[in-house]
């Protein structure tokens, strides 16, 4: 990086600038105003002197310090070396294409020839220089943004956002991050939102050769987001050279939205919707349909209001009834809008299969979605669990979610689906083995602990079930899904009052909220009570459970088997016995 560009990034020319005029104008009204008060003329020559001796030291600490909303902070090295700051990873790239050129004219831009090929690139999280919890979703959404785009590139590798997520730190050493992730590149930088301004510093580092391949800032506003993100990219666009198909260019250059207000609403909404709670999703929904009333063709905004339809039955957050229809309706419109958005077409495969119970359908949407993006971990996992395994085809479905695993492996719910995925397939110690790596990576994702006691049962070490649910808060969210599990680890412990205490725990969860009778049939089919289990699939079946289209595949039912109701529920739902 040329020393020119360092002192512009650093603000000391601007700095130099400024101080320079300000004396200036301070020697020229001393010079008018001193003699009138007789003031010797001695001071005039002194305070020039000291103007003179004071130049030096501002431009140091211009270079030492930069002015941010929560005072001074001490400026970090240049981002050449491995602690160059954590910074913003640029904004929905439209091409990537060419060879390290110059950027933009009027920002401060930083350049090296002869860049190696670039086949992998990890996009760290931004380095915010305000902590101001409003703008989070902003520097997580354009993040994610990049992500998205970069993953289209067929000859591109890029590490999904679930494993950058432990580089969040400022104090991460972004070329430690890259050779730790296994890349070649790393694109790192800073974020800053004053207000309506937003600053915005972009590194892209080369991790082999430990040196800068391309920086650059700018100062820009809030309602340009939109222009500033394509104003990135292309600059982005000359300092990669993976190798671009028709269709990868054609994604790349691909505009969602004209409306910045809409595209920070969507940002908004994949915040809100990340976090899975209740309170959240909801939150996220309001984000997505503003989004929509802003740009009627915002074809992702549809399919994120979809997706957070189609978590809640999944979560018994509400039923299926209830949130399907509206999930089937948005993404048929996201469709109408693009119809080569893989996402959308995941979505829809989803709820044809567990609201519409529509298999061929489902089968043939799940093909597309991954003839559009075969990267996407998250159709992988969703094809082997919502089509694969209900279908009895275990072991394809234990295959789609071992390559979902493989493409995102920090990933919690994906890797908590693996676990499920190997119980359907009676690979129980695969299972158990799955759940504890899932849960050593956060033992406070609630979900993963559930599969977890799901895994015990499924070995029989109904203990170490029972165990997870007596350190669970009552009041968690996640309760009534621990109840299930030591419910079943009670009766199969021959424990029948503590069983039954839990079936009547879940039934009282149910007159607040809505619960899956599919599980309460689980809890009934373990005490052998099967005229209370079958009654309770008999609904789980009129509600369209998200989870009931499983029962020819889930262990926790084999001793339904006998009962050919069981088999009559399964051709109604038009699932196949597993082989």
């Amino acid at each position: 990086m040329s020393l020119l560009t360092e002192l512009r990034r650093r603000n000391v020319i601007r700095m130099a600038g400024l101080y320079l005029v300000g004396a200036w104008l301070l020697t020229q009204v001393s010079s008018t105003v001193l003699p009138t008060f007789d003031v010797p003329s001695w001071a005039l020559r002194a305070l020039i002197i000291v103007l003179a001796l004071g130049f030096v030291p501002a431009l140091v600490f211009a270079w030492m310090f930069e002015l941010t909303p929560h005072g001074l902070k001490r400026e970090s090295g240049p981002p050449t070396l491995s602690n160059a700051p954590a910074s913003l990873a640029g904004l929905l790239p439209n091409q990537i294409d060419a060879t390290v050129t110059t950027g933009t004219t009027g920002n401060a831009n930083t350049q090296l020839k002869g860049a190696s090929r670039i086949d992998s690139i990890a996009v760290l999280p931004f380095h915010m220089r305000n902590s101001d919890a409003d703008t989070e979703y902003l520097s997580n959404g354009l993040v994610e943004s990049l992500i998205y785009r970069l993953s289209h590139l067929s000859s591109l590798n890029v590490c999904p956002t679930s494993s950058i997520q432990r580089y969040r730190a400022a104090t991460t050493d972004p070329l430690q991050a890259g050779r730790d992730l296994g890349v070649s590149a790393v694109m790192t930088g800073r974020f800053t939102q004053r207000g309506d301004a937003l600053v915005v510093s972009v590194e892209l580092l080369d991790v082999a050769n430990q040196r800068l391949l391309w920086g650059e800032r700018y100062d820009r506003k809030l309602a340009d987001l939109l222009a500033t993100q394509r104003e990135i990219a292309a600059e982005i666009v000359q300092n990669l050279k993976p190798e671009l198909s028709a269709p990868d260019r054609a994604s790349l250059d691909k505009q969602y939205t004209s409306s910045n207000a809409a595209y920070q609403l969507y940002l908004k909404g994949k915040h809100h919707y990340s976090k899975r709670t209740l309170d959240s999703i909801e939150r996220g929904i309001d984000c997505f349909r503003q989004a929509i009333a802003l740009d009627p063709q915002f074809a992702l905004a549809y399919v994120g209001l979809a997706d957070s339809y189609i978590s809640m039955p999944a979560f018994s957050y509400r039923s299926s009834h209830e949130t399907y229809p509206l999930a089937i309706a948005a993404v048929r419109r996201a469709l109408e809008i693009d119809f080569s958005l893989g996402e959308a077409h995941a979505a829809l495969a989803i709820s044809v299969a567990s609201h519409d119970w529509n298999w061929v359908e489902a089968e043939r949407e799940f093909k597309v979605a991954l003839e559009l993006a075969p990267r996407a971990a998250d159709t992988h996992f969703r094809y082997g669990m919502t089509f694969l395994g209900p279908m009895g085809r275990t072991r394809e479905a234990v295959a789609e979610l071992e390559q979902a695993v493989e493409l995102e492996p920090l990933t919690l719910i994906i890797g908590t689906n693996l676990t499920l995925g190997y119980i359907y397939a009676r690979q129980y110690a695969r299972a158990l083995d799955q759940a504890r790596k899932t849960d050593a990576l956060d033992p406070g994702f609630m979900v993963g602990r559930v599969a977890l006691g799901f895994a015990y049962n499924a070995n029989a070490m109904y203990n170490e079930a029972i165990a997870l649910i007596e350190t669970e808060p009552k009041d968690s969210p996640a309760y009534r899904w621990f109840l299930v599990f030591a419910g079943y680890a009670y009766a199969k412990s021959n424990r029948p009052a503590e069983a039954r205490a839990a079936v009547a725990q879940y039934a009282e969860l149910a007159k607040a909220h809505y619960v899956s009778n599919y599980y309460l049939a689980i809890m009934y089919a373990a005490l052998d009570e099967r005229e209370a289990a079958f009654a309770a699939l008999e609904q789980a079946c009129v509600e369209r459970d998200f989870f009931v289209a499983r029962l020819n595949v889930d262990p926790f039912l084999d001793n339904l088997r006998d009962d050919p109701r069981l088999a009559e529920l399964a051709r109604r739902i038009g699932v196949i016995r597993a082989p």
